[in-house]
């Protein structure tokens, strides 16, 4: 049998997760795929970065902790496939995923499309983190 946890137990590691990371973090759309860990070295070019609302992610609920506020860039900084996301504190890596247009099944979904214009807008639908362990 495997272990398995509460949903209480799954809602607090989750919670923990934007407690530890922080009210300032940043988030950067690159292209390509994304590194080995959030350990490895950044690769691809950054199209977006974004400063995240403070209040970054709802609580957890379910095993499942979904985006919070408005995560939105008025304005990319270069054009390019949106390939994978790094959500950071300064140079560290702390979570790192697939990103796709709206639909795609990346980690993190993002609209108009995945394929990014300097200078346009776009917004990050969709990202929730899922605790296993059920």
């Amino acid at each position: 049998m495997a272990i398995q946890f509460s949903t209480t137990v799954r809602n607090a590691r989750l919670d923990q997760i934007e407690t530890t990371i922080g009210t300032a973090p940043t988030l950067e759309i690159r292209t390509g795929s994304a590194p080995a860990n959030c350990g490895s070295a950044d690769s691809g070019t950054v199209v977006a970065t974004l400063t995240l609302p403070s209040d970054w992610m709802a609580a957890a609920s379910s095993g499942a902790k979904s985006l919070s506020g408005t995560w939105q860039d008025l304005s990319a900084d270069a054009t390019g496939t949106a390939g994978h996301f790094r959500i950071k504190v300064g140079s560290t890596c702390h979570i790192q995923g697939t990103c796709s247009a709206t639909g795609g099944g990346g980690d993190m979904e993002i609209s108009p499309n995945a394929s990014v214009t300097a200078g346009q807008s776009f917004t990050v639908n969709t990202f929730t983190l899922t605790d296993g362990n059920a």
